[in-house]
């Protein structure tokens, strides 16, 4: 019970933040629409539902929104640079990452965190060995290690003190 109230606390202030506004009719589609949300996901994390009561956690997820988007933000420049430098170079290729995050929503997160930033795919995971196979479309290194660290580093430091 306390899960679903957690999860309708955040689909309501997650609605008020998207519409900025608190007048009563936003209000009232806010609380219907969090109570559908709340109803379509409350079976989402049934393992992991205790990571939702540390309220440490929420800080990190603040604290890795804007780490993402600087991430984003710079990959786009160096994409968007070299589209408009035909000569510089572009070695796509696929590399094999290692991560120490085990829980299915961490890696699920960080796997998708790589896909949305330009450049970068997760390609498989490997779970049980501990590996993500990524696309990069300029590969700087193959050795797993300084791949590990230029890719996926600065993303699983912040996501193991979110979910694990």
């Amino acid at each position: 019970m306390k899960t679903k109230i957690i999860l309708f606390i955040i689909a309501f202030l997650t609605w008020v933040v998207l519409t900025w506004s608190v007048d009563a009719q936003h209000i009232f589609v806010g609380v219907l629409i969090a109570l559908l949300v709340t109803l379509l996901t409350k079976d989402v994390f049934p393992q992991e539902a205790e990571i939702l009561k540390r309220p440490a956690r929420y800080l990190w997820f603040f604290y890795y929104i804007p780490v993402f988007l600087w991430e984003c933000l710079k990959a786009n420049i160096d994409g968007a640079y070299r589209v408009i430098h035909p000569g510089l170079p572009i070695k796509p290729g696929i590399v094999k990452v290692r991560t120490t995050l085990k829980s299915d929503t961490a890696l699920t997160f960080l796997a998708n965190t790589l896909t949305l930033k330009p450049g970068t795919m997760t390609v498989d995971i490997d779970k049980e060995k501990g590996f993500l196979y990524v696309h990069w479309s300029v590969v700087e290194s193959q050795d797993i290690e300084a791949a590990t660290k230029l890719i996926v580093e600065k993303f699983e430091r912040i996501l193991r003190r979110i979910f694990e």
